[in-house]
């Protein structure tokens, strides 16, 4: 006769009778363990006290000698005495004989008993007979009995009747903790629903009711009002309540604390409560020490608990094994998983699959995963999505994913729509997006971004070597923000800017690092400034590195170097790579240099 929460005893659904209100003391079973009280009462029971058989027969029920305490229910309830009726029909239904029992409830409840009457509600319920069950519930519930509002509630939430709700706070009020979580959980529910303040209000709500809750040893409630806290980041409540929660025997409460110890850094910790979570048939903390394995590269013993988090049914176990073949270099298992996963809706194990079918050249297969997995939510599937249409040439289709992905926060996505915008000549969307990718950690994206707002700045007279340093523009803050983190480009623009400022050290820093990392520009320009510094050795090394990279301004750099030194051989070869590099003006500069050489050598 168990009704949706927590497993019910006989004593907690009602039928062992319990005092919830005024009424007669007796209505309950109560609390007479002294043997000199049992004595008294077995001597005025024999006397013909209808009362006194009624408590002596309630107290041997509650110790469970049901032989003991039949004879004495039935003595009372033949004389009248309605708590008897209902402690008969509760051990009559401990005796398995539910139709006998619901006749003596039914005595009871007409007697005026709410306890009998929740009972009787409840025996009608099992036997799908609603109209009854409500009529015997509803009276319960309206003498004050807490179970028979609860079940009430239930009743009525199961057949849609807007009326649960009152019924359900109403028991909550009274402190029943089943129907305080449940109090919780609709406004936690709804909270999403809602947004702004209403929702804000309805959380703060249904955290005073799971906090009720718990207080009663409700362990799902402490689960839920954990993981407000922890959200809230308040984590030693949040891990107080876990741990209440873990120790009464929730699994999930059990992960959760595991979650928590290991970003607190405590992992050994944190794996103790997973392995118990596990055991329990959690299949996320199943997954959780999957992963702690394969990280220590005990692989077997990760794949091992990934099956186990797939047998409890969590299609992340199945994931995760394609993950671990996949770096093992198992390419045909880690397909088996993957598909697996995908096909029990697994969103990013349809992306992971498209992306082995695209890595051996199986494009039509990729397509419909990748389409599946972005339609699921997958953003980075929506990209790769993308990805793959530009790679046909479809710009139209590729630009639809990019602002999909883009629009879920996916940075590389929101470059590639500013970059798309860029080409449309649309400045003001293409810089939403940049601005979004730079943000987001993108070094072309706050590149990019740079470059667009450098060129609306209107031109600023020239500082010579030297001069103080004025304040920097925004452009320049997005310059250095990609030059940190390593673009070449960036690096030498941020370069120029400091020595238009006078400031050459910062200059040839940032050149020096561009040119370190590749760069040729970053070499010519390195050179120049040493050069202008008189260091012209050094300058023709890093002009070297330039040419040798394709740069023809440095390879004319060089020839006059060399021409000046009057090595006009070297000089001639390197006015030659010159005009065969460009750009034009150096090809035309070169050739010039070229024939005066040949001619001088000649000579």
């Amino acid at each position: 006769m168990d009704v949706m929460g927590d497993k019910a005893t006989l004593f907690e659904s009602g039928r062992f009778v319990q005092n919830f209100g005024e009424g007669s003391v007796r209505d309950e079973v109560g609390d007479m363990a002294d043997a000199d009280d049992e004595v008294r009462l077995a001597l005025a029971a024999r006397c013909g006290d209808a009362e006194a058989a009624s408590v002596l027969g309630a107290m041997l029920l509650r110790r469970g000698d049901l032989d003991g305490a039949e004879s004495h229910l039935r003595a009372a309830t033949a004389a009248g005495d309605r708590a008897a009726a209902n402690n008969l029909g509760v051990l009559l239904h401990q005796r398995g004989y539910a139709d006998e029992a619901a006749g003596w409830w039914r005595i009871a409840a007409v007697a005026g008993s709410a306890a009998a009457a929740h009972a009787l509600g409840r025996y009608h319920r099992e036997r799908g007979d609603e109209p009854a069950a409500e009529y015997w519930l509803r009276q319960s519930a309206e003498q004050g009995h807490v179970l028979g509002a609860y079940a009430l509630a239930d009743l009525l939430e199961h057949r849609g009747d807007a009326g649960a709700g009152h019924w359900m706070r109403l028991a909550a009020e009274r402190g029943h903790r089943e129907a305080a979580y449940r109090v919780a959980r609709a406004l936690d529910r709804g909270a999403g629903d809602r947004g702004g303040s209403g929702g804000d209000n309805a959380v703060a709500e249904a955290e005073q009711w799971y906090r009720q809750a718990a207080a009663r040893g409700h362990r799902r409630a402490a689960l839920h009002l954990g993981a407000i806290l922890e959200q809230r980041g308040e984590l030693k409540e949040a891990g107080r309540w876990y741990l209440t929660s873990a120790k009464d025997g929730e699994p999930r409460a059990a992960c959760a604390l595991g979650f928590l110890l290991r970003d607190a850094g405590d992992t050994e910790s944190a794996a103790v409560w997973w392995l118990r979570a596990a055991q329990q048939g959690d299949g996320n903390a199943a997954n959780a020490l999957g992963a702690l394995h394969a990280e220590r590269g005990e692989t077997q013993t990760a794949e091992r608990w990934y099956r186990a988090a797939l047998d409890a049914g969590d299609d992340n176990g199945a994931y995760n094994l394609g993950l671990l073949c996949a770096a093992q270099g198992r390419t045909a298992q880690a397909e088996q998983w993957y598909r697996r996963a995908a096909y029990a809706g697994h969103r990013e194990a349809a992306n992971a699959l498209a992306i082995l079918l695209l890595q051996v050249g199986d494009t039509s297969g990729a397509e419909p995963w990748f389409s599946k997995a972005a339609e699921a939510g997958s953003v980075d599937a929506a990209f790769n999505l993308g990805i793959l249409y530009a790679g046909r040439g479809e710009e139209a289709m590729a630009l639809r994913w990019y602002e999909r992905a883009a629009s879920a926060g996916h940075t590389e996505a929101a470059l590639q729509v500013g970059i798309a915008r860029l080409r449309e000549r649309d400045e003001r969307a293409a810089e939403r997006h940049l601005r979004c990718a730079a943000g987001g950690g993108s070094a072309e994206a706050a590149y990019r971004l740079a470059a667009l707002l450098d060129a609306r700045r209107p031109p600023r007279p020239a500082h010579e070597l030297g001069e103080s340093t004025r304040e920097k523009a925004e452009c320049e803050e997005w310059y250095e923000r990609a030059a940190q983190q390593g673009h070449r480009r960036a690096q030498v623009r941020v370069g120029m800017l400091a020595s238009a400022r006078g400031d050459v050290v910062e200059a040839a820093r940032w050149y020096r690092a561009a040119a370190e990392a590749g760069s040729r520009n970053g070499a010519f320009n390195l050179g120049l400034l040493l050069a202008r510094e008189g260091s012209e050795p050094e300058a023709a090394v890093w002009w070297t590195r330039a040419a040798d990279a394709g740069h023809g301004r440095a390879a004319l750099r060089l020839a006059l170097v060399y021409a000046r030194r009057g090595e006009l051989a070297e000089g001639q070869r390197w006015a030659t790579r010159a005009a065969e590099l460009g750009p034009a003006e150096v090809t035309e500069r070169a050739g010039r240099l070229r024939d005066a050489l040949r001619e001088e050598l000649s000579a």
